[in-house]
């Protein structure tokens, strides 16, 4: 990720840069999918996939109830995210290895 003159605190996370760097991974294999899938399986992917970035970082900003709140629900996107990942591979969208992989970044 570059850096910027302006910083904010959650970007020093390593679970926040870990998070924004798996939303490119789906990013990029979603483009492989079918057309037919763009505004069904692809869509819900790779919004849950930037959705687990996109949580820690509004969390970030309240207290640290609201922080925890926050990262489950960016655990509950990661959930989300195998599922979907799931589904690719059962469609072959993607391979078994690119499966097992979403999942190594996941965990």
């Amino acid at each position: 990720m570059r850096k910027s003159k302006y910083h904010f605190k959650f970007e020093e996370l390593g679970i926040y840069s870990k998070a924004m760097e798996f939303g490119e991974v789906v990013n990029s294999l979603g483009n492989k999918f079918p057309k037919q899938e763009r505004f069904e399986l692809t869509s819900q992917f790779k919004r849950a996939a930037d959705s687990i970035a996109l949580n820690i970082a509004e969390g970030s900003a309240g207290t640290d109830k609201q922080f925890h709140y926050y990262l489950g629900n960016a655990w509950y996107s990661a959930h989300e995210c195998i599922s979907c990942s799931s589904k690719a591979q059962m469609r072959n969208y993607i391979s078994v290895e690119e499966d097992e992989e979403n999942r190594r970044l996941i965990t």
